[in-house]
């Protein structure tokens, strides 16, 4: 995990997070006040389900003994049950530094790493409170909320920023929702990690840019309007763009990429992201994107329910554009070189079409014989040229399968990779974030059922029944120059209902970038 500092004074960090919706809560105290509160608090307490007594967390305890002078504790003991996990109480005018506190459940005391849920329950009911005292807040247009660490700052700054994100760009300014400042909220006779609240609002902000590339309608983010973004995004960040046209993907002989793009009136373009944290000759771990700015199934085109969400197909895209920005902010001692090769895929006189044969650089020959499987194509000749960088590793990203979808739902990414060491690491740091991760077989078997046909070297939907994702990344290894590589598919996880996460709104969930830039961040630490 990344190296952090504790501070006895701390540092108070602002963001303008703004957003809707929450998960429980019951409003308690003296009188409401008539305007909007100026000043919230967001505090913890741990509470099992059998109990009727909690526990404060010390942030908590010291306010209730110094400010309140008991009667937090006391308007808890009135209110009925302490709140569960996820549950929030609002008290208001107990004192007058804060106008109203927000006294959010944790469960237990006693959580911790589970390793059969494969997650660090402590810091999952650390996001969920945080995100669920800080919506409750902004519902009454609270200005300025402070949040306490809840014993552990980077994940109360990850569910305060990703649970306050809203989706709200294409609204008119007026009917937008109120914007709270956020701070971290600190006793100075209490340890702060300020660098651990630091470390998690750069993560969760990186996720709240994911989901803003991911939920602007196709018509705004074409590929072109989408590397402009990129472009604004990042200058003065420390991450060099370079923005390629169509004419230098065909003088590298980037057939396939080019060949999904034909049916479109957008024209292709291929970014190219270099990040530079330590000297210039060490090798660069490179980041691969799936940039499909919309999706359509061409020819073989898809059922109106499936095209509702297609903008978000260049989720991996959107990852790796936000992971590459707070790898920067954070100043990681490593070298990053990301490729995102973005085009549309449309229904057009140029389509490409079922049978017809392209032949990316490294001269195999796929024969596409379902248009609507355009994903491994757009990324083939992306890791081809990964080659030419010497990389460490190449991790690409992507939503290739919707079959990943029917066998985990919403919980957990699908990984595919060469490398044990590689897949230890993801995990690790899957556990860490929350965001989980689990490895899928790479095995011949998959492979055989890509390259058994007599004509080409490769087809896009092979033979056999079922196993699509895993055949997909049996195609793509076909590609791979050499080294280590790892393959995530997230179509699974490019959205939420709001359920399954309850610190992510409904829409665009960003996943999994946070996970990303822990998986780059623990190496970095490992290696000093």
């Amino acid at each position: 995990m990344l190296t952090r500092a504790w501070n006895p004074r701390g540092t108070l960090l602002l963001g303008n997070i703004c957003r809707r919706f929450s998960h429980s809560q019951t409003v308690v105290g003296a009188e409401k006040c008539a305007s909007p509160p100026s000043r919230g608090l967001v505090l913890g307490i741990y509470s099992d389900s059998d109990e009727e007594s909690g526990l404060l967390t010390p942030n908590a305890a010291k306010y209730n003994e110094d400010y309140t002078h008991g009667a937090l504790m006391d308007m808890l003991r009135i209110a009925g049950p302490m709140p569960r996990r996820g549950e929030a109480r609002l008290f208001f005018n107990l004192e007058p530094t804060y106008s109203v506190v927000a006294v959010c459940g944790l469960g237990s005391d006693c959580l911790g790493y589970d390793p059969v849920e494969k997650m660090d329950l402590s810091k999952e009911a650390i996001r969920l409170a945080s995100a669920t005292g800080c919506q409750e807040l902004q519902k009454l247009k609270t200005s300025r909320i402070y949040v306490e660490d809840f014993g552990h700052a980077e994940s109360a700054a990850e569910g305060a920023h990703l649970g306050l994100w809203v989706n709200q760009e294409m609204r008119a300014v007026e009917r937008r929702q109120f914007i709270p400042q956020l701070q971290l909220y600190y006793e100075p006779s209490l340890p702060c990690d300020s660098n651990g609240w630091r470390i998690g609002l750069a993560k969760a902000e990186a996720q709240n840019l994911a989901r803003q590339l991911m939920e602007a309608p196709a018509n705004h983010m074409t590929p072109t309007s989408f590397a402009q973004n990129v472009v604004h995004i990042l200058c003065n960040s420390g991450v060099n763009v370079e923005v390629k046209v169509r004419s230098w993907a065909e003088s590298q002989g980037m057939d396939a990429f080019l060949t999904v793009a034909k049916g479109s009136c957008e024209p292709p373009i291929f970014l190219e992201l270099s990040y530079y944290g330590t000297k210039m000759s060490d090798r660069p771990i490179v980041l691969i994107g799936q940039g499909n700015t919309y999706d359509s199934g061409g020819i073989c085109a898809k059922k109106i329910h499936a095209l509702k969400d297609m903008r978000g197909d260049m989720a991996g895209a959107a990852s790796v554009v936000a992971t590459c920005r707070a790898i920067a902010a954070l100043k990681l001692p490593v070298n990053i070189r990301a490729l995102i090769p973005l085009c549309e895929h449309m229904i057009g006189c140029n389509a490409v079409k079922p049978g017809d044969v392209v032949t990316p650089r490294n001269g195999k020959s796929i024969e596409i014989e379902n248009a609507d499987y355009e994903g491994v194509l757009v990324l083939v000749d992306a890791l081809q040229y990964a080659g030419s960088f010497g990389p460490k590793y190449i991790v690409d990203v992507a939503t290739l399968s919707d079959h990943v979808l029917e066998s985990f739902g919403k919980v957990c990414s699908a990984v595919f990779t060469n490398s044990e060491e590689l897949w230890q690491r993801i995990k690790h740091a899957g556990v860490h974030t929350g965001d989980r991760m689990w490895r899928l077989p790479l095995w011949d078997y998959y492979t055989q059922q890509m390259t058994s046909a007599e004509h080409v070297d490769v087809q896009n939907v092979g033979r056999g029944v079922g196993g699509e994702s895993c055949k997909a990344a049996a195609l793509l290894r076909e590609f791979l120059p050499c080294g280590q590589w790892m393959h995530i598919d997230t179509y699974n996880v490019m959205t939420t209902k709001g359920e399954d996460f309850p610190y992510l709104r409904r829409g665009m969930a960003g996943r999994p970038t946070r996970t990303l830039i822990e998986f780059i961040a623990q190496a970095c630490c490992k290696e000093q």
